[in-house]
């Protein structure tokens, strides 16, 4: 059979896209990306906030158009929003052959075989306790690929559905990850992304101690060129942790801390651990370490209970602060969660301008930052050539996959993706650098 999958959604969310792959291309079954023909379509969804549901649901009605016209037999949906709204999936949108929950993603050879049968399969196993430890058919471009460290959460954020849908918190065993690891340096990558909702905590609930600092020293014996971090909690940095951090030369100094807001009253309505000063001094003292230190982080406007005090606060920190990469995203009002029944609500509308005044803000943060790389020299992770742009695109060690910018550059010779490449950065514009090879 030819099984096509999709993927919504975070980077999490994708390994655990791969992991499917991998059982049905053990079964034989050819494994593609493109529905179009395919018997199978397995759609892997993100259900966090409203806007990922939209995606999601514009996705299946995508593909349920295809099965229309005969051009796709059946229909497998799984991932976050299969477990978010399990009674209702079915009813609501019949053109669904089956669902998988986050607790079931080993199901899906299953799945796909009674679909195949004539049935609606439905699993939804124990979201606590799932198999992080299988094959996985990589999907990005092999020079880079995700290494995730450990599934769910205990943070349990007020605005937050994540423990609801991935469970508890869970790390993966060491020996494990360095056996996964490795495989993936044989494949060829050179660049892996340490992942999971929270990677500070690795460790904790498998011996009582964060192991974080540890598990990396052993990923950086390995042959990768550059180690990347997401996510880390900021509460939970250890000396120990930046030590190996600023001391590693293979784990790139850019660090993706979500913080979410500053405003102390605002932290401890999102049952955020730590306050504004704690925070300050935190940045402050990565900065000093480690030199050269690229800082990524998240901020949610329109919380209940956000003034117009509270937001002039966050723009003042994010003025002073000099973040380099900042996501910006309006409160969602998520079922479930403790925000959701807070009364006193900012309306959609001012979280939406908030939200908009602070990325126009960080923009022109992100243009000083970009003019002081002119004139200096990048090393360059190169992903092709960009026919729009007419030039190569690439990445530096201050642009993570998917969520920054590019370097674009031009070269005397042919540069192969995945080559490293040291760039002499002459412009800049709209976010990304410009530059060229330096021979």
């Amino acid at each position: 059979m030819n099984i096509a999958f999709l993927s919504l959604g975070c980077a999490k969310n994708l390994v655990n896209t791969e992991q499917m792959m991998a059982l049905c291309a053990a079964q034989g079954w050819t494994v593609t990306t493109e529905p179009d023909g395919a018997d199978v379509a397995v759609l892997n969804t993100c259900g966090f906030i409203d806007s990922a549901k939209s995606e999601a649901i514009d996705h299946i009605l995508s593909l349920a158009h295809l099965k229309e016209q005969g051009r796709l037999g059946k229909l497998l949906v799984a991932g976050c929003l299969s477990q978010r709204y399990q009674l209702e999936m079915l009813e609501e949108l019949p053109e669904i052959d089956g669902l998988l929950g986050t607790g079931s993603y080993t199901d899906v050879v299953e799945a796909v075989k009674a679909m195949e049968a004539g049935d609606c399969p439905t699993f939804f196993g124990d979201i606590h306790h799932t198999a992080e430890d299988g094959q996985r058919l990589v999907s990005r471009p092999l020079y880079s690929a995700y290494l995730k460290i450990a599934e769910g959460c205990d943070n349990r954020c007020a605005y937050c559905v994540i423990p609801s849908l991935r469970g508890r918190y869970r790390s993966r065993p060491m020996d494990s990850l360095l056996a996964e690891a490795r495989s993936l340096a044989e494949q060829g990558v050179r660049e892996l992304i340490v992942v999971a909702q929270d990677i500070t905590r690795y460790g904790l609930d498998l011996d009582g101690t964060r192991q974080l600092p540890q598990l990396l020293t052993e990923l950086c014996k390995l042959p990768f060129h550059w180690i990347r971090l997401h996510y880390l909690y900021p509460d939970e940095f250890t000396d120990q942790l930046i030590d190996v951090i600023a001391q590693e030369p293979k784990i790139v100094k850019y660090l993706d801390i979500p913080i979410q807001h500053v405003n102390d009253g605002i932290l401890r309505r999102m049952n955020r651990r730590g306050t504004k000063a704690e925070l300050e001094a935190l940045f402050a003292k990565l900065r000093a370490r480690v030199p050269g230190l690229v800082i990524r982080t998240s901020i949610i406007t329109g919380l209940p209970g956000e003034g117009e005090a509270e937001f002039d606060e966050l723009c003042a920190f994010l003025q002073n602060a000099r973040l380099e990469r900042v996501g910006v995203f309006p409160f969602s009002p998520e079922e479930g969660t403790p925000a959701f029944a807070m009364t006193d609500r900012v309306d959609a509308e001012t979280a939406q301008k908030r939200a908009e005044l602070l990325v126009d803000l960080q923009s022109r943060v992100m243009d000083v930052y970009n003019e002081s790389r002119l004139g200096t020299v990048l090393e360059v992770l190169c992903e092709g050539f960009d026919p729009a742009q007419g030039c190569y695109a690439g990445r530096s060690y201050a642009d993570s996959a998917d969520v920054d910018g590019h370097v674009y550059f031009t070269a005397a010779g042919h540069i192969p993706a995945g080559s490293f490449v040291n760039v002499r950065v002459t412009g800049a514009e709209n976010g990304d650098l410009t530059g060229e090879v330096e021979e």
